[in-house]
């Protein structure tokens, strides 16, 4: 949409916020209105399901769970069990039947031993941010700690930069047609905002989070912990999403310096992994979550993609162990050019990059912060 174009990254051209649409196709329109019937019905069932299940979370979980926790090893055992069956009933109940994992390696050689990916408590998987669904498929294949960032100051109330004056540019070749006769007003990204902490969020309220933007409306009066005091304390492995909001999935947006950390880490170890999802169709809706809901966030979203009446494909890369930058034969000069100041984030980015061969884009959550403000301006105009 034009009235958005100011938010497309200017180096790729890419709008990384919007919710994807389906591509045109002929007597699309047609077909979309003769089953949008069938795609409600399909819904409204699967919502109920997914409602369903989202009691027995709060029965099981949160309650008989609860009851045992002061006994640590019985508590753990019926948390895992509960949670890995509960989030793949979820994701099941709202239409994602099969989601294909692959275990990637850069280069190629024999497979080894430590190429399995078996996170251990204080290690950290590091993936790419789009939907719940990424969240759910790694609670049931792992039960991890989930942390989101706090930063040292909201992107709304900081003071703007020079960086935010409009550019335009012209995508395309210079061929005096199509959209090299385009001039798009784009931004440049805003100023990164420092990060200085992280807190610890369950898996409702990791859910409740996706598509919004730092600083989270989380549990008041809680200081913030680095990363290591959480690793360092954790019975389970840490998940972090450096982007620290989601995109649509068509491009990585800007990590944050989350670790400040130089490349190979030490005693613990860093998987790295990419989530891609299929375009939507006339017959299925986006799986991606770049725009939050303003109440009940997701199950809007859950319900807009329920309706989908053909399998939507969701694809998970996963890196080899010994190619992370945990393994002690990682070499920062392959995938790092110049000097940064937080090395372990920007080589998850080049991984990440290329796992999902995805374009990197210069635009960050302060810059999606500033997108939903107009956003949802517009939209309650």
């Amino acid at each position: 949409m034009e009235k958005y174009s100011a938010y497309r990254d200017p180096g790729t051209g890419i709008q990384p916020f919007l919710a994807p649409v389906a591509p045109p196709s002929p007597n699309g329109d047609i077909l979309a209105k003769t089953v949008l019937p069938i795609r409600y019905f399909v819904g409204a069932v699967r919502m109920l399901l997914v409602l369903l299940i989202l009691g027995l979370y709060l029965i099981l979980v949160e309650g008989i769970c609860f009851i045992f926790r002061p006994v640590a090893p019985l508590y753990r055992i019926l948390a895992r069990l509960f949670i890995a069956l509960l989030s793949r009933l979820a994701l099941l109940s709202a239409g994602i039947f099969w989601i294909h994992v692959e275990h990637v390696k850069r280069r190629r050689g024999q497979t080894q031993t430590s190429d399995q990916w078996n996170p251990q408590p204080g290690d950290v998987i590091v993936s790419n941010w789009v939907s719940w669904i990424e969240i759910l498929w790694l609670a049931f294949r792992f039960n991890p700690v989930f942390v989101l960032p706090v930063p040292a100051s909201s992107a709304l109330t900081s003071a703007p930069s020079k960086s935010l004056d409009p550019i335009s540019r012209t995508p395309g070749r210079r061929t005096g047609t199509g959209l090299a006769n385009v001039s798009v007003s784009t931004r440049a990204p805003r100023e990164r905002i420092p990060i200085i902490g992280f807190q610890r969020l369950s898996l409702l309220n990791m859910l409740r989070q996706t598509g919004n933007v730092p600083p989270y409306r989380l549990a008041p009066g809680l200081a913030p912990q680095s990363l290591e005091a959480i690793r360092s304390t954790s019975d389970r492995p840490i998940v972090v999403f450096p982007e620290s909001t989601t995109s649509n999935g068509r491009g990585l947006i800007r990590f944050c310096d989350v670790f400040n950390q130089n490349i190979p880490v030490q005693g613990w170890q860093a998987f790295v992994m990419c989530v891609r999802y299929d375009t939507p169709t006339i017959l299925s809706s986006t799986l991606s979550h770049s725009i939050p809901a303003r109440s009940l966030n997701p199950l809007p979203q859950v319900f807009n993609m329920a309706t989908s009446i053909t399998p939507p494909t969701v694809s998970i890369r996963l890196l080899a162990p010994s190619e992370s930058p945990g393994s002690p034969n990682f070499l920062a000069s392959d995938v790092l050019a110049g000097s940064h100041n937080d090395q372990l984030s920007e080589a998850c980015a080049v991984l990440i990059a290329q796992l999902g061969k995805m374009k990197r884009i210069g635009m960050g959550w302060e810059d999606k912060a500033n997108f939903l403000e107009f956003y949802w301006g517009r939209r309650s105009s």
